[in-house]
């Protein structure tokens, strides 16, 4: 596989984590993007908005290519992952879309071994391919919260709307698996 093929295929894995995200907060109420739903109030919205800043920063400031907007996320680091009351659904989307279109623009311009520097992370040097396995892990690691967290919601589950990697089971089946798994637990107690 030439080092090209190896840069198209990251890229490809990274592009379809993006529509997982993206996907998981269709068809749900604002409410239901926003409200916290782990103790540490990890929510849909504040998802998007995290994978926001990790994408701009890793993909922009890292090689010296800074995304041309500022991101309005506030100084204080609470903000940062969760959608506040006069942030809009559509405006967080659109940034995201907007900071991952300079992403791709930055993946496109650069060769996996071109070096950059992670100001937070006080190391001198870093490759492309360095970054883009550590989004790609990053992007990949917040999709599975936003998997718990949709089927959690609305019970939908699997990669994409139509392309489910789910198996296909009728709902008495599902319940009749949860209550095996239950009993198998439960003989732990």
């Amino acid at each position: 596989m030439t080092t090209t093929d190896q840069k198209s295929r990251l890229h490809e894995y990274l592009r379809f984590a993006r529509e997982a995200m993206l996907w998981k907060l269709e068809g749900l109420s604002e409410y239901d993007v926003r409200r916290p739903l782990t103790p540490t109030g990890t929510n849909l919205l504040g998802l998007i908005k995290h994978l926001t800043l990790i994408e701009g920063g890793y993909f922009g400031d890292t090689f010296g290519r800074p995304f041309p907007e500022e991101l309005p996320f506030g100084k204080d680091d609470t903000e940062k992952n969760w959608a506040t009351a006069d942030e809009s659904r559509d405006e967080l989307v659109d940034l995201y879309r907007r900071v991952i279109g300079h992403a791709d623009a930055t993946i496109d311009a650069l060769e996996l071994d071109s070096t950059g520097s992670v100001p937070w992370w006080g190391e001198n040097e870093v490759t492309l391919f360095g970054i883009l396995v550590h989004v790609l892990a990053e992007v990949n690691r917040h999709a599975g919260h936003a998997d718990i967290l949709r089927e959690g919601l609305d019970g939908a589950a699997g990669l994409l709307a139509g392309n489910s990697n789910m198996m296909q089971h009728d709902e008495q089946w599902w319940k009749d698996h949860h209550a095996r798994i239950q009993q198998a637990a439960d003989t732990f107690r």
